[in-house]
This record gives C-alpha cells, structure tokens and sequence, in this order.
C-alpha cells in the first residue's frame, strides 16, 4: 500500500490514548498494511497506529519472519519472569536502552476482518507486544527505565540530531512497575 511518515518524540499523537476500532472495514485494511509496509521500510520488529499518525487501537508486529497485526489488543501477563533487554523505538530512531518487561504475555484482539485472535508472546514477542499496547495507551519505553536509564535517555535525546536539542516530557509510565523497578 504505501509507507507512511513516522511520528517522532514529541509529537503530541504519541501522547494521546487511541481510540478503540469500530468499523472493520477497507479503510482499516489499509490502514494494517500501511504500519505493516512503513515497519518493513523502517526495519522495526512493530509500530502503532499512532506512531503514523493515527489515533486507533491498532498494531502490527514481525518476529523472525511472522508478521502480524492486532486490532483492539488487551495484554494479560502470564507469571512472573522478567527480562531485561536492549529496547528501541522508531518514534526515537537509533537510541535503544535496556528495559525491563515481562518475560511472557498473551494478547487478545481481533485481526483486521473482525474476527478473534490470540497472540502468546514470549521473549521479543512479549516485548514488542508491551512496547505497541504501550503507544496504545500514551506511554513511551523511555516512560518505563529506571530512573538512572532515563536521565541517560534525556541526554541522548538532547543531543539526537533530529531532536533539535529537545527533550519532551519523559514521565513515569502509569502502569505498576515491574517488581525489580519496585525494590529500588
């Protein structure tokens, strides 16, 4: 179909909470192929319907060859393991910092024609299925760091050419933090 621009840091699109899908219709068929050819030109493992503009609840991801895509995704984590790991963004291009997520989660949802879907993510799955719900909900990975990781996150960004020497708001993710972020 056609790749679309990506929002960068700062764009306040990226901020905003995205509007759930109510219409599975040839507009959001366009729409999943359009993140999917963008993510595919970007060489990302996932992007968010936000990260191109637009304001659904709507994401697709690639992981060792499978692409895919969730419309309406609701997260459930499954245990408690962790990881910890190199985390990029394609909204904050060529600055990854190691974050932490949940080692496994499952994502329900339901593919661009409407109908249910299931996705268990474990290891990288589980982490681009976070990182996208995540641009779902307003929340940037650089939300997610330890306070140490942010601050170099900060810097980094400052000094991103295509920053301009700003640095948006990093805030605190409203979501729990992870348990070894609470035994700071």
């Amino acid at each position: 179909m056609a790749i679309r621009p990506i929002r960068l840091f700062g764009d306040p699109i990226l901020r905003q909470k995205a509007t759930p899908v109510l219409d599975f219709d040839k507009e959001l068929r366009d729409l999943v192929r359009d993140l999917t050819d963008t993510m595919i030109d970007a060489n990302g493992g996932g992007i968010a319907a936000p990260q191109i503009g637009v304001g659904l609840r709507v994401f697709t991801y690639v992981v060792e060859g499978e692409i895919g895509h969730v419309v309406n995704p609701l997260v459930e984590v499954v245990g408690d393991d962790e990881q910890v790991g190199q985390e990029g963004c394609l909204s904050i291009p060529g600055l990854p910092f190691d974050c932490r997520r949940h080692l496994r989660v499952v994502t329900t949802g339901f593919t661009m024609h409407g109908e249910p879907l299931r996705v268990e993510g474990h290891g990288r799955l589980s982490v681009i299925i976070e990182h996208e719900t995540d641009h779902l909900d307003g929340i940037l990975f650089v939300d997610r760091l330890d306070p140490r990781t942010r601050e170099a996150a900060e810097a980094a960004i400052r000094e991103a050419e295509w920053s301009g020497g700003v640095v948006p708001e990093i805030r605190l993710s409203p979501h729990a933090p992870l348990r070894a972020a609470r035994q700071r």
